[in-house]
């Protein structure tokens, strides 16, 4: 069997002084090198198609922008219902619903499912990215081979986020990027125990794709980009700031519009085979309005990944030739039309049950939103230096940190795009601005919606953290009620059943504090009731039960909690002193944490 396989494999491992993980660096190793070839083989078929599609003839647009999404859109639901796997919305969603409900562990259906369905819905027009679907893929790729191997939902866990950030990273060629992507935003885990193998994971993948296809595997800036590129200066600041505010609001418009969109597909009495294909037809009546109003020259610029109009935003050349033939006026209406329809599209292509990532639409909303910005400042030579391009850049960055509300990612995958340290203090400054704004607006992220109509809670054990900033002196406690050691019990379950009471504090003929007598103890005593009368409450006193300090933090107290089999302890003065403060109960402490993870959402 598998599991005593691993067992008899590490018995070996130790006699020869290794260390008792080892065996997951070498299974993160395997993992981003077979996702590297994975990353390859998904990927080509869509820039197969994605060539295809920009050779169709004129004559023939039309019927493709009509009708492509709707039969892709309905051939997603029929692979559905097809291949049957339990999945709670978005790819990376439902690789977070996993970790944190159901220990990881996700069946191979998942991957293979979103595979085909991600295929048809990006090959056919549908407004999604293929991110979401590459790190599903490599998700269920990881955890597969963690239930395989019979390993510990632990290390199941680190080698789900091999394969996530080995698909990052193969698509990309972004490797720090996927290693942040998993740390910040599905495992939730910066311990280096975790973190050395998804390190492995990612760079092995990245290499594996460079080696096969020798350049960016699916998306590239180029080097028009970095040659116009000018040093950050000060003067700039107020220009980014604004950026981020605005790519903020947008972002938490895009997250509610998502979420709404959803909402009503999912409570519409259509059956789940047919609404991808009403999502895919609702998308053509926008790509029709499109083709009025430009005509039939090529592919409305929102269909599929957009990474060929992401790429025209980056290029400096493309505005020195389109701004001296269309205008700056026209060239933003045109630009605000492909935001506008890139923004709802999204929203119908994945809200109805396409298959696809949100990370490009992020993508090429925040470039957009960016260009727009650009234009005008220049327009208005508020910035002579400054080109559309690197506003697009920067607006790459904040859109996807305010979506995701995860800037470390974002600032780093668009950093290593471009390989340029120029830009990283404008990805920076944007970045964490569109975050704050996006989070006052809206606590959650395009992710963690779903999950909250759920009741599922992010995070993760670095949430710990926030026990150990607050203190006993931050929680509000329960009175004492104190009585002697010589009192009879009996006395005790009258006060009990007179005052509701179900903690007692006893204290010594000086006042000093002995221990406590909690409901479990009346309980044990009720039991035998013809001794009550006899007892007295030093019979039935625990004095082994720890206590506390207000100094002390809520992570030790916690654990106080975990070795004592009550609800309540009591709190001293200071470790010296028996003067009796109060109690602290389970129910306040987990009140209060819950209170402080809320605020941290909504800060």
């Amino acid at each position: 069997m598998p599991s005593s396989a691993i067992r008899t494999t590490r018995r070996l491992t130790h006699r020869f002084g290794l260390h008792r993980d080892w065996w997951l660096y070498v299974l993160a190793m395997g993992i981003g090198l077979a996702m590297g070839s994975l990353a390859v083989l998904f990927i080509r078929p869509l820039q197969w198609m994605e060539a295809r599609e920009a050779g169709i003839a004129p004559s023939t647009l039309w019927i493709f922008v009509l009708l492509a999404p709707a039969v892709g859109g309905l051939l997603v639901g029929v692979v559905r219902s097809v291949i049957r796997a339990q999945y709670v919305g978005p790819g990376v969603t439902t690789i977070i619903h996993a970790v944190m409900r159901r220990r990881s562990r996700l069946p191979l259906g998942v991957g293979i499912q979103k595979w085909i369905c991600a295929t048809l819905t990006i090959g056919s027009g549908g407004s999604a990215g293929a991110e979401g679907p590459i790190v599903t893929i490599g998700g269920t790729t990881g955890s597969a081979l963690g239930q395989g191997l019979g390993a510990s939902s632990s290390h199941t866990s680190t080698l789900l986020g091999c394969g996530a950030a080995a698909g990052i990273s193969a698509v990309f060629n972004a490797p720090i990027a996927g290693v942040l992507f998993v740390i910040e935003i599905l495992l939730r885990d910066f311990s280096v125990r975790t973190f050395t193998p998804i390190v492995i994971a990612s760079v092995t993948a990245s290499a594996m794709t460079q080696g096969i296809l020798h350049d960016s595997a699916i998306f590239d800036i180029g080097d028009a980009f970095t040659k116009h590129e000018q040093p950050f200066r000060i003067a700039w600041s107020p220009a980014w700031i604004l950026l981020g505010l605005i790519l903020g609001v947008l972002a938490a418009g895009f997250i509610r519009l998502m979420s709404v969109v959803t909402s009503l597909f999912e409570r519409s009495r259509v059956p789940h085979l047919l609404r991808p294909a009403i999502g895919g037809l609702l998308l053509a009546g926008l790509g029709a309005i499109w083709l009025g109003l430009f005509g039939a020259s090529h592919l409305p610029d929102f269909y599929g990944n957009g990474y060929t109009t992401i790429t025209e935003l980056l290029s400096p050349e493309h505005y020195m030739h389109a701004i001296p033939e269309r205008g700056v006026a026209m060239l933003v209406g045109i630009v605000l039309l492909t935001l506008a329809c890139k923004l709802v599209g999204t929203c119908l292509t994945i809200g109805s049950g396409g298959s696809g990532g949100m990370f490009a639409p992020s993508l090429l909303m925040g470039a957009a939103t960016g260009a727009i910005l650009g234009l005008g400042l220049e327009s208005m030579d508020l910035l002579p230096h400054g080109t559309p391009a690197r506003f697009a850049l920067v607006g790459m960055a904040a859109m996807v940190a305010a979506v995701t509300h995860a800037p470390l990612t974002a600032i780093l995958i668009v950093y290593e795009l471009t390989r340029n340290y120029q830009i990283i203090l404008p990805l920076m400054l944007a970045a964490v601005v569109a975050v704050a704004i996006a989070r006052l607006l809206c606590s959650d992220s395009v992710y963690s919606a779903k999950l909250r109509a759920l009741g599922i809670r992010l995070g993760g054990s670095a949430d710990m953290t926030v026990l150990t900033r607050l203190t006993v002196q931050d929680l509000i406690l329960d009175p004492a009620r104190v009585i002697g050691l010589k009192l009879p019990v009996s006395d005790v379950l009258r006060q009990s059943e007179d005052e509701g009471a179900s903690d007692f504090v006893v204290v010594d003929e000086h006042g000093g504090y002995v221990g406590m007598v909690t409901m479990d103890d009346l309980q044990a005593a009720l039991l035998h009731r013809e001794a009550i009368p006899l007892l007295q409450v030093s019979e039935i006193c625990r004095s082994d039960l720890p206590t506390v300090v207000p100094e002390d933090t809520l992570d030790t107290v916690l654990e106080r909690f975990a070795n004592a089999q009550s609800d309540a302890l009591v709190v001293l003065k200071d470790g010296e002193d028996d003067q009796i403060t109060g109690l602290v109960t389970r129910a306040r402490l987990m009140r209060r944490y819950q209170a402080a993870l809320d605020r941290d959402r909504h800060a």
